[in-house]
């Protein structure tokens, strides 16, 4: 009779540790965000090494008349953009899919299931990885991860499960810095990883790095299966394959409703479309840039950049906060992406590594753009419409990823031979449509998020 005394306590320990985990996805942003940078600049330089080494169809380095051929700077950076840019569209194209039906679903069965589906996509990406790296299997094998990964969901699901879970869970006030925060943790997840894997790369080669990436999104899969808090109040039961998903997403855009405005959606996706393109195109190139001449940086000054590329996550978190107290959300942008063109014109001309420090600090209220914009357009819909949102974000993102890919990534060998540094002027350049978006956007309409909705406190 004694083991019938127990119940009652565990059940209160177990409800508490579902009040106290409710919502709580920032564990598994930190913990994807930590295995993917601490993945994507050494997947670069890996592709470097082999294309370097002259890697052939079967991974084998080229041999001709029994001289090991290696193939020329400019060759190498070409065919490492090249792979980089297949990987992103490969994951784009069955993305743009994967990511409007799970996101729309999640709102109707619950966030958790779309958060399970994407970790276990990206621990099948790393599982892949490690095979390539372990077993010398031809590069090709990175894009079929790539694909795999997108299928389940990508980290764009995601982050459009953990978004839609903060807007569940947050009040109109709040919501802004609680998606900073969420931002936050990305950045402060990347920059650890920046700051281990150039080190871990010197010391003892790719394979470690690979597999510590694995052991994290294991972990992290185990935390959104069983350790997530739900916080749809009433998840039902669905079917996954079918249109109405899909619909909800277009009726966001199009269906006629009280309580949003479809020309703001539409303007602030644009905006949000523009400076993620901007983000990731300069992020594709960055590393190549900093390997090759005239700065010809080591593993370990490239894991420093990609730390100063990241800490503008946990910057822009502080200055949000300050800033809100003598600025509106929008005008707090527009500081922003002033200096995140700033940013962009001196790594445009810088030739030598303490001018490109110059410009990663000229970043750090770059990213107080995104939570503004992701904040405003979340006030802009229901509540039961949340996952429909952000799963349309995540095409933004998306579109926004292969756009940069095959701007950037193409333009940049293009331009080796006259400028360099073009892609960022370009970037500079773009970064000027978002800022005219969100002032007009503003001054047509300053309030446009005091409609406001039903809120889990």
């Amino acid at each position: 009779m004694e083991g019938h005394a127990s119940p009652p306590g565990e059940s209160r320990a177990r409800r508490a540790a579902a009040v106290l985990c409710r919502g709580l996805v920032e564990p598994l942003v930190f913990l994807a965000n930590f295995a993917l940078v601490l993945q994507g600049p050494l997947t670069t330089q890996y592709l470097w090494q082999r294309g370097a080494a002259g890697a052939g169809p079967a991974g084998q380095p080229r041999v001709r008349n029994c001289t090991l051929v290696i193939v020329p700077p400019q060759e190498v950076e070409t065919l490492t953009s090249h792979w980089t840019l297949y990987m992103n569209v490969g994951g784009f194209l069955v993305n743009l899919f994967s990511s409007t039906l799970l996101g729309a679903w999640c709102d109707r069965v619950g966030r958790r299931p779309l958060l399970v589906l994407a970790s276990l996509g990206l621990l099948l990406q790393a599982l892949v990885s490690v095979f390539v790296v372990q077993l010398q299997l031809h590069v090709g094998y990175f894009v079929l991860g790539r694909i795999l990964c997108a299928f389940l969901g990508d980290f764009n699901g995601l982050l459009a499960a953990s978004f839609a879970s903060v807007a569940d869970v947050s009040s109109s006030r709040s919501r802004t810095f609680r998606m900073a925060l969420l931002e936050a943790c990305i950045g402060v997840a990347g920059m650890l990883a920046s700051l281990l894997g150039g080190h871990w790369l010197r010391a003892q080669g790719y394979a470690n790095p690979f597999w510590l990436a694995l052991a994290l999104l294991i972990a992290m899969t185990l935390y959104a299966a069983f350790c997530f808090g739900e916080t749809v109040k009433e998840p039902k039961s669905t079917r996954l394959f079918t249109l109405r998903h899909h619909r909800s997403i277009f009726e966001l855009y199009l269906a006629r409703a009280p309580e949003k405005s479809r020309k703001h959606l539409a303007l602030y996706s644009l905006a949000i479309f523009v400076v993620i393109t901007v983000h990731f195109g300069a992020q594709d190139i960055l590393t190549l840039y900093e390997l090759s001449a005239p700065l010809c940086w080591d593993s370990k000054l490239i894991g420093y950049g990609s730390a100063a590329q990241h800490l503008p996550y946990l910057t822009s978190l502080l200055g949000l906060r300050l800033l809100q107290h003598c600025f509106a959300d929008a005008w707090v942008a527009e500081i922003g992406l002033a200096f995140n063109i700033l940013g962009m014109v001196v790594f445009a001309f810088a030739t030598i590594t303490p001018l490109m420090f110059t410009g990663y600090g000229l970043l750090f209220l770059s990213l107080v753009i995104t939570p503004v914009i992701r904040a405003k357009l979340s006030k802009l819909v229901s509540e039961s419409e949340q996952g429909a949102l952000f799963s349309a974000v995540a095409c933004v993102n998306s579109l926004a990823m292969l756009t940069a890919s095959g701007i950037f990534n193409s333009l940049y060998p293009a331009t080796l031979n006259f400028m360099k540094g073009f892609p960022f002027l370009l970037g500079a350049g773009l970064l000027f449509i978002p800022a005219t978006l969100i002032g007009l956007l503003e001054k047509a309409n300053p309030r446009p998020e005091f409609q406001h909705f039903p809120q889990s406190p």
